[in-house]
């Protein structure tokens, strides 16, 4: 699971119409990867993501045709430590909102952040074992971040999850996002899987619309590949699939797309 930062590939990128273009786009990609693991080995391993970003693309998952739910056993990038489990800011619970009381899923492995920090980032490394997934679904925080795996982050982690501290920027976001009322509401840790292990899948489909990531789309695709932009090892997996809006997109005019203004 050690990344090769030398070892770099050219992303898959797409600029959609709108935000529900790149939902509808990205997981037309992703169905079909779930489809094809389950009609090759029988079922699928899947890693979500919780964030506005993945709203869209999670809603045309939905609707899609030919998933057999009931093989996928799904996972999820992270969560804060110290929240109740039932409070809607839950990164679990905005995924059954979202997807899991949609779908049949065969299988779903919610991190316990109620537990001792360290103990439910064991148990999690313990939950995903070594087994590749199928797909990735992702977004690119504010600050680049990959999960909650905030620059500078550690591109070579020997640990598939770990417990973290939100760096300022990370839960400012969460606030900007409408999940939080302040910043010190934000809870300032959290359990995180790390980039080594949402890379060591077969695919990554990462959807990133607005303008407020634009900056890290820019660095993802043109800074050098290190922790100072962790979307920059994105460019270290052979299968990965960008989705932009035209406000996130760095080649497009901000002032044509409407949802920018």
């Amino acid at each position: 699971m050690t990344l090769t930062p030398t070892t770099t590939h050219p992303l898959h990128v797409r600029t959609l119409a709108d935000a529900d273009a790149l939902g509808e786009a990205a997981a037309l990609v992703a169905a079909d990867r779930l489809r094809t693991a389950v009609a090759e080995r029988g079922r699928a391993r899947l890693m979500l993501a919780a964030a506005p970003s993945q709203s869209a693309t999670l809603r045309w998952l939905v609707r899609a045709d030919g998933i057999a739910w009931d093989r996928v056993e799904a996972f999820h990038m992270d969560d804060y430590v110290g929240l109740d489990p039932a409070a809607p800011q839950g990164f679990g619970t905005w995924l059954h909102t979202h997807l899991l009381d949609h779908v049949g899923m065969g299988r779903f492995h919610r991190i316990d952040a109620t537990r001792p920090a360290d103990e439910a980032a064991a148990a999690y490394r313990e939950a995903m074992g070594e087994e590749e997934f199928d797909v990735v679904l992702c977004g690119l925080g504010v600050n680049g971040h990959l999960a909650f795996n905030d620059p500078p982050a550690d591109l070579a982690d020997p640990l598939s999850a770990r417990v973290v501290e939100l760096d300022e920027v990370s839960r400012q976001q969460q606030v900007d996002e409408g999940h939080f009322p302040e910043l010190d509401a934000v809870p300032p840790h959290a359990v995180t899987v790390t980039i080594p292990r949402l890379l060591h899948t077969r695919t990554v489909v990462a959807s990133v619309p607005t303008a407020a990531k634009r900056e890290a789309v820019r660095q993802t695709l043109g800074e050098p590949v290190s922790g100072a932009h962790p979307g920059t090892a994105l460019r270290t997996h052979p299968d990965v699939h960008l989705f932009l809006d035209p406000s996130s997109d760095p080649d497009s005019d901000p002032a044509s797309d409407p949802a920018a203004a």
